[in-house]
This record gives structure tokens, C-alpha cells and sequence, in this order.
């Protein structure tokens, strides 16, 4: 271990953050697929083009409560003028009548009831007079008019949905609709979450001398599950080189993130115990906050260093492990936040070569960056609405300048 040590001297150089992520994306490919009944589909992405076996719909169908006719039969028709067609019966939703409509004839039809042969359109019941067992049109109707044709909503042979679509509600109403029971989605990454530190007790266990409670966990679980990954909690391990070394050996999951000890300090074991076991590809990157951040390979398993630090620990998953969870799962790369663009009430000053995340406020007066000193202002993170990122050719933005702002609701 003590082939080149790091610790104690500090970063001698640091990615920066865009050549981290092109160093980071090839190596991490989607998951295998699995096949999953369609009600546990909500928030998976497909692994395959979803193909319509059928059309929808699949009969002819009217689509207004009214009076299915021959359009031809009612051409003329107007309130001076009201064609008289003979009343065939009625056809209510999930019913057929075994009729065929002839010359002036029409059938009473409610919305979503198939069309009878002969029929071709359907006036609408305002536009027709009831008379015992005629109805008068009093408009003139053109072919088709009302009618759900075959096929209107989806044809036999459509993709309906493609492979690395996340399901939505609707989209699961869709797949019902042309009878997908099962489908192919990629499975959901495990993410083991190790959590270093002597001076770190669970949330819930008392406090003694200059203990601190465990946030990141909490933190990192859920910021996991939100991309639909499943966190696998590890507990907090005290700062001993041989029993993070066998913690990290024993992990299946398919993604490891280690928070503390991953800097380069002379407790900082994570870093040196992956280059042991197999490559630290990235340790530093030019950001601020969670410049320590890192990650490598042991096979082809990522494990993810995360600063201790809560703050930091935020935006070194969104910046790292975020794209991970994705792209494991097929999805192209992306913020899960939405973004709002608003004038900045104060100037922010970055270094050029740095990228800064600076959290920030929504206020009546603009987007207000948040006045906390270092990382390590926890609550900043909930005061805050979200954050402005500075980019690294940038020394600052002014105040009064345009923003776009990740906002974390």
C-alpha cells in the first residue's frame, strides 16, 4: 500500500469535470434486461421497441352519443327541412346489433359503441328529433363524421413506444390499450452505499463528545431511489484500512459509493484501497463544492468516492453518480430537475478552470445565491431552490445577468 501514497499532499493535479464525464460515460453500459408484468411498469425504461399487434381501435366506433346513419341518406337536412330515416334499434358500448343499415335507416348509438354495417357517420342527438320510431336529422352529416375509424389511434405494425423510454402513467395506459401485459425494461442498478467515518452514529443513536449523526445516507438513498435505482445500505464503518478493504471486497451491487475517507488525508483510506484492488481512474476534479470527488474500477464495478461532506456529497452524485444510474439503465444523461431561467439579485465570482454549483434562492426580487462560507453549511441545501452552475471559462456572473437555475423540486 505504500507504492505511491497519496495522502497529505494534496491533489497534484484535477480533472476537470467534462473530461471526468467523457472519461466516465464509455465505460458504463446499460444493465440486462428483465421482463415485468406492465403494472410495475411506472418509472422503468423500456430495453426494446414496443410494436402494435393490433389497431386501435379495432372496430369502427361511434364517437358521440347520437344517431348512426348513412351520410349519403341525410343530405338536404336542415331545421326547415328535417329527413325523416326509420329507427333500426339501439347499439350501446360492448355490444353489436346484427344489422346492416339500408337506405334511410339509422340506429340509436352511444359513444364508444361499434358501428353497424351500412352505417358511415353519426349525428349528433342535438342535431336530431325523436319521433316514435323515426328521428329527424336536422343537419346535413359528411361520411365518417364522429366515427373512431380502425386504426385512427394506433395501426397493427406502429412503435409505439421506443426502447429507452422512461414509463409514464400514460404511457402504461397506452401498452393496456393494445394488449402489452408483460414488457422489457433494464433492470434497476443496486447502489451500496459505505459509509466511513469514527466519528459518524446513526440517525436516532445518542450523541457523546464530538460525534456527528450520519446524513449522507439518508441523502444518498434517496437521491438513488429517485433515478429508480435500489440502495443497498452498508452501515457506517469505522476508519480501518482492512475492514473498508473487506467492506468493498464483499459488495454485488452493481455501483459502489464510499462517502468520507476518500480524500487525502492520512485517514483517507478509500482512494488507496482502490488503486490496490483495481484502477482509481479520477481523484480531484476542478469544482466547487466536492473538488476531492473520485471514482474508479474495480473489474468493471464503479465505485464512487464522495466527500464526507453533505453538501458536497449532493452535487458529486448529480454531477457523477447521477449519469450512471442513467445510462445503466439506458437513459441518456441528464438533471432530474427542472429549469427555470431568472436574473441573478447578486454577482456570483468563480475561478476560470473551475466549475461552480452555487445554491441558490427564488425570491420576488430574482435568484439570489445563498451567502454560506465552504461545503459545509447543511441546511444550505434546503434553503436553497436549487442552483446556478458556473462555467469553468467563466470568472463570474454579474448581478442582473440571466441565469438558468436547476430547481430542486
Amino acid at each position: 500500500m505504500e507504492h505511491h501514497d497519496i495522502r497529505m499532499r494534496g491533489f497534484a493535479t484535477r480533472h476537470d469535470v467534462d473530461e471526468a464525464l467523457t472519461i466516465l460515460a464509455p465505460r458504463i453500459t446499460p444493465l440486462p434486461s428483465e421482463v415485468i408484468p406492465l403494472d410495475e411498469g411506472l418509472d422503468r425504461v423500456l430495453a426494446e421497441d414496443i410494436v402494435a399487434g393490433l389497431d386501435v381501435p379495432h372496430f369502427d366506433r361511434s364517437a358521440v352519443d347520437g344517431y348512426g346513419v348513412r351520410a349519403r341518406d341525410t343530405f338536404g337536412a336542415s331545421d326547415y327541412n328535417p329527413i325523416p330515416l326509420t329507427l333500426k334499434g339501439e347499439i350501446l358500448p360492448g355490444r353489436a346489433l346484427d344489422l346492416t343499415l339500408g337506405a334511410n335507416e339509422a340506429v340509436r348509438i352511444m359513444t364508444g359503441a361499434p358501428l353497424p354495417a351500412g352505417a358511415d357517420a353519426v349525428v349528433m342527438a342535438e342535431y336530431a328529433e325523436e319521433d316514435k320510431e323515426h328521428v329527424n336529422i336536422l343537419q346535413p352529416i359528411s361520411p365518417f363524421k364522429n366515427v373512431g375509424r380502425v386504426g385512427e389511434d394506433i395501426r397493427r405494425g406502429d412503435v409505439v413506444l421506443a426502447r429507452g423510454r422512461r414509463l409514464r402513467p400514460q404511457d402504461l395506459g397506452v401498452l393496456a390499450s393494445i394488449q402489452v401485459a408483460h414488457i422489457a425494461v433494464y433492470r434497476r442498478p443496486t447502489v451500496a452505499l459505505i459509509i466511513t467515518g469514527n466519528e459518524l452514529v446513526q440517525v436516532g443513536q445518542p450523541l457523546t463528545g464530538c460525534q456527528i449523526v450520519d446524513s449522507n445516507s439518508l441523502t444518498l438513498a434517496g437521491l438513488s431511489r429517485r433515478l429508480g435505482a435500489v440502495p443497498v445500505y452498508k452501515g457506517i464503518i469505522g476508519d480501518d484500512y482492512h475492514v473498508i478493504k473487506d467492506t468493498i471486497q464483499k459488495t454485488t451491487e452493481d455501483v459502489v459509493i464510499i462517502t468520507g475517507g476518500t480524500s487525502v488525508g492520512a485517514e483517507d483510506f478509500a482512494p488507496l484501497i482502490i488503486q490496490e484492488l483495481g484502477e482509481l481512474v479520477v481523484h480531484g476534479v476542478a469544482m466547487r463544492p466536492s473538488s476531492p470527488v473520485g471514482f474508479g474500477f474495480i473489474q468493471r464495478q464503479p465505485i464512487f468516492l464522495i466527500p464526507g461532506n453533505p453538501v458536497s456529497a449532493l452535487v458529486a452524485f448529480d454531477a457523477f453518480v447521477g449519469p450512471t444510474l442513467q445510462r445503466l439503465q439506458g437513459l441518456q444523461p441528464a438533471y432530474p430537475y427542472a429549469k427555470v431561467r431568472g436574473i441573478l439579485t447578486r454577482k456570483i465570482a468563480s475561478a476560470i478552470g473551475r466549475v461552480d454549483f452555487v445554491r441558490v434562492r427564488r425570491t420576488a426580487a430574482g435568484v439570489e445565491p445563498l451567502r454560506v462560507t465552504g461545503a459545509s453549511i447543511l441546511s444550505s441545501t434546503t434553503r436553497a431552490d436549487g442552483f446556478v452552475i458556473v462555467d469553468k471559462n467563466s470568472e463570474g456572473l454579474d448581478e442582473g445577468q440571466e441565469v438558468e437555475v436547476y430547481v430542486y423540486s
